[in-house]
């Protein structure tokens, strides 16, 4: 067998997160065995309500939608496996299990990439905790943030904590496979859940509330909330909208045919929740009286973003999903699944393989690597050397870039005076302070290690400096409306012309061709379109959106793209062009209710917050206000234990709750014995008796205080990061330790234009009599025009 140019990988996870981010690596060219029990992995056997078998024993649509293309070998052989593992790049684990511990894989071959990842790292108080994807939630403060205060609070649908963890995995990777190739130093790297969810699920909460100056919380009132607008009814379904601009507000209330809101008043959201009724109440009097498609096709033509509400078969049914060839056939049995999320240079993906049998490999050759340097022991930064022009907005694009600027690469963010990055306007709820447009959380987060110039590209001085930015340029990333940039006449052609050896990563919302090409779209639209707002919400109320994940996954499965197209830029010296639409991002990570609906005819529907895989699974109110107590049972023998530590004998031994499906079925009663037994407690102590019986549980923690979490705080995922106006506060990090790692931050957002001498006056040259003059004109400034 011939090397091929990927790396070797060696997958012994067993959860979602690990088969997802095992297949993005295969996507991305790798070789990956599956290491699984002689009965398969209990993946093969997984649906939406929990595992089950296909009436012909067909591998379930799961399995087969993350593991086709792969290999699978059994791991009832120690030689076996010893041998895969000595010929990997890659190791990827849940933890200690058949390949070892990770810490002992990385230390037997220092130039070997070990992964682990699981719900709460591999060190810390609350490493061995037992967890699910619900009490994670619960325990990060993601689940705190979301819903209305007269009822509890919401998880976020799907599992999309799990799905989000593995792209984050996949990306730090394909990073340190880059040092590995080079340098020969391999990682131990250790991604969280509980980082994931509170980096994509929190909203900054806690950085928001450090940023106030942390006024006392009444643990009476939540720190939950809605959108508004957000989805609301039609004459016949659920429409999405949001509302991130004040443009987009006052086109909003055109829609609606009542320019009389268009007030400072009903423009700041905190009127809309004070006087919800009232709002609600005008947006839907009008919405209720149209179809979806009336209402999608007015909103478009006034660039409001806008989508369809979607459910597994409203998804399929869409035009974009047809248009753009989204959806492809599962291996292996019925279904279809969505494609990888990104293209490289306009070509289709590969055709999928074929879905491995378990143990087909059994017997098979050991899969060769490349040869690759002795480690050198440096362990530096993965991505140094590289240079990259940011011309990102918001905060999916700057993500992707944030990841490179934390790996190493010289990153140069770009704005202008009179169109400063939007996401700097959230900083408006200290509008009262001096500069207040640098204190917005979002950018103190995604923009950290970054450099920052302001050019105006309307101008053709502006547009000059950002080509001779170009032209040093390894990656140039935006995510702009296709027509911005077309606009500015800096989309690809010009860049290739400029600096053939560069990638461009382009991040539309809904890609660069098909019907919504030109359409606005942000985290919410995506949410709303691609299935996940109809999986989150109580079941007898509206689809509720998720609000968060879509931004930051969107921008890892970015960065994902980046990395790939850069390493065959490297072996070719041609750079690329990589389309990575935020909208196909967002339905590789909610790709269950397509999933079922299309291999079993399964609409999968909200569930509130209870789950698919774990029964009983529920919030039970404690002793006090808002001290809600998240459970989940997801096997037998914490079933079991849960009954223990309930008092409940008589339960343990009813057969028919022997089985999940049976305590699915029960649900309502199993919810009331639970929580007649929580009601009396505080939750504090009914937390620490389940944990400790191993039954996995958490509070709902308060998302404004999340930096003070015991787990959060021994890995080391808040940095106190001092800025020169924003003051000090724990800024969020990325969520993976890595070896040699002590701080991912090592210099802080930077101030609007506050690199306009550094980038354009030492890196290129311009003399200071021309900064000088472009700044007189308007051209560079580092306050925004008309503040």
């Amino acid at each position: 067998m011939t090397a091929a140019p990927g790396p070797v990988v060696v997958d012994a996870t067993a959860s979602l997160a690990g088969a997802y981010c095992a297949r993005l690596l295969a996507d991305a060219g790798a070789t990956v065995t599956v290491v699984e029990p002689p009965t398969g992995a209990a993946l093969r056997r997984y649906a939406h309500g929990g595992p089950r078998a296909d009436p012909d024993d067909r591998d379930g649509v799961r399995f087969r939608s993350l593991r086709h293309g792969q290999r699978s070998v059994r791991d009832d052989d120690p030689g076996r496996v010893a041998a895969l593992v000595a010929a990997a790049d890659v190791l990827l684990t849940d933890g200690p299990g058949p390949l070892g511990a990770p810490g002992d894989l990385a230390a037997a071959d220092p130039g070997r990439i070990v992964v682990a990842i699981t719900p709460y790292g591999l060190v810390g108080p609350y490493a061995d905790r037992p967890a699910t994807e619900f009490t994670v939630q619960a325990d990060s403060g993601a689940l705190g943030v979301r819903g209305t205060a007269d009822r509890p609070p919401i998880q976020m649908g799907g599992r999309l904590v799990e799905y989000v963890a593995g792209a984050y995995a996949a990306a730090a990777v394909l990073a340190a496979r880059r040092r590995q190739v080079t340098d020969g130093d391999g990682d131990l790297l250790d991604v969280a859940w509980c980082d994931v969810a509170n980096l994509t699920g929190t909203l900054f909460a806690d950085l928001m509330h450090s940023l106030a100056g942390r006024p006392p919380t009444d643990p009476t009132r939540p720190a939950r909330s809605v959108e508004l607008p957000s989805v609301e009814p039609t004459l016949d379904g659920w429409v999405g909208f949001n509302t991130n601009t004040r443009v987009q507000f006052e086109s909003f209330c055109l829609l609606i045919e009542r320019p009389d809101l268009m007030t400072d008043e009903w423009a700041s959201l905190a009127t809309r929740v004070a006087r919800a009724d009232e709002w609600t109440a005008a947006v839907r009097s009008w919405t209720t009286r149209h179809t979806t498609a009336e209402v999608v096709e007015r909103a478009v033509l006034l660039r409001v973003p806008v989508a369809p509400v979607c459910d597994g078969p409203g998804v399929v049914a869409l035009d974009l999903v047809a248009a753009r060839d989204l959806l492809g056939d599962v291996p292996g049995g019925p279904g279809r699944m969505p494609r990888r999320p990104y293209l490289i240079d306009g070509a289709a993906p590969p055709p999928p393989g074929p879905v491995p049998a378990v143990g087909e490999h059994d017997d098979a050759p050991v899969p060769p690597r490349a040869p690759r340097p002795a480690p050198s022991g440096r362990n530096a930064p993965p991505l140094a050397g590289l240079r990259v022009v940011d011309l990102t907005a918001w905060w999916a694009g700057p993500t992707a870039t944030h990841l490179f600027a934390a790996l190493g690469a010289e990153v140069v963010h770009v704005e202008s005076v009179r169109r400063i990055d939007g996401v700097r306007l959230t900083g408006g709820m200290l509008a009262g302070r001096d500069a207040w447009w640098e204190c917005s959380a979002f950018f103190l987060h995604v923009n950290a290690n970054k450099d920052a110039v302001t050019l105006d590209l309307d101008r053709p001085e502006g547009r000059a400096l950002v080509l001779r930015l170009i032209e040093q340029a390894d990656l140039v990333v935006e995510n702009f409306t296709p027509r911005v940039l077309e606009q500015f006449d800096l989309d690809w052609p010009v860049v290739h012309a400029v600096n053939p050896r560069a990638v461009m990563v382009r991040m539309p919302a809904f890609g660069l061709t098909g019907p919504w090409r030109d359409r606005p779209g942000f985290a919410q639209t995506m949410e709303q379109v691609t299935g996940m707002a109809w999986m989150t919400g109580h079941a007898d109320d509206q689809p509720r959106i998720p609000r968060g994940p879509c931004d930051p996954n969107g921008g890892v499965h970015a960065a994902i793209a980046a990395l790939v197209a850069l390493e065959q830029r490297d072996r070719t010296g041609v750079g690329r062009l990589v389309e990575a639409p935020m909208v196909e991002a967002a339905l590789a990570v909610a790709a269950e209710p397509v999933l079922e609906w299309t291999a079993y005819g399964r609409r999968i529907a909200r569930a509130g917050n209870r789950g698919p895989t774990a029964a009983p699974q529920n919030l039970y109110a404690t002793d006090a206000p808002e001290a809600w107590l998240a459970l989940a049972c997801e096997t037998d023998a914490q079933w079991q234990a849960l009954t223990g530590v309930i008092g409940r004998p008589d339960l343990a031994a009813d057969p028919a709750l022997a089985s999940v499906a049976g305590r699915h079925a029960a649900a309502d009663a199993l919810d009331a014995a639970v929580g007649a037994w929580a009601a009396t407690r505080p939750v504090a102590a009914a937390e620490a008796a389940l944990v400790a019986a191993g039954v996995p549980a958490a509070r709902v923690r308060d998302p404004r205080t999340a930096s003070q979490h015991p787990q959060l705080v021994a890995r080391g995922f808040f940095e106190s990061v001092p800025h020169p106006v924003a003051g000090t506060h724990p800024v969020p990090t990325l969520p993976w330790r890595s070896r040699g790692v002590d701080r991912w931050i090592r210099r802080p957002a930077p101030t609007l234009g506050q690199h306009n001498e550094v980038v354009l006056g030492d890196r290129l040259g311009v003399p200071p009599a021309d900064l000088a003059a472009w700044t007189a004109a308007g051209l560079l400034g580092t306050r925004p025009a008309g503040l």
